[in-house]
């Protein structure tokens, strides 16, 4: 391998490691535009009643996913006292990856 292409490969290494960095910080502000906090709380601020702040402990990256785009199912599946008002979501799929990221940092 030459020195150039070695550069290449840690360069394109270090992009990728920047951009999943990133994805919650852009996830966050996906959660921010969309006005999660209307019904959800994170760190105490927002609607105490929809704390999310173990989220990211209690359901795998495949569940918030199917929260954000069918809460309505999720809630019967594991037969929650409190139902959800939460439509399902339709965002763009970089948006959607973005708050499932953002919500995996909720531990």
């Amino acid at each position: 391998m030459t020195r150039a292409t070695s550069f290449a490969v840690l360069f394109s290494m270090l992009a990728v490691g920047a951009q999943s960095q990133d994805l919650p910080a852009k996830g966050k502000g996906v959660y921010t535009a969309q006005k999660c906090a209307v019904c959800h709380a994170v760190a105490g601020v927002g609607n105490k009643k929809g704390a999310l702040d173990s989220v990211g402990a209690k359901y795998s990256a495949d569940e918030l996913r199917r929260w954000i785009t069918n809460a309505p199912e999720m809630s019967a599946k594991i037969k929650a006292e409190r139902k959800p008002l939460m439509k399902a979501y339709t965002l763009a799929q970089a948006d959607l990856d973005a708050l499932v990221a953002y919500l995996q940092t909720l531990k």
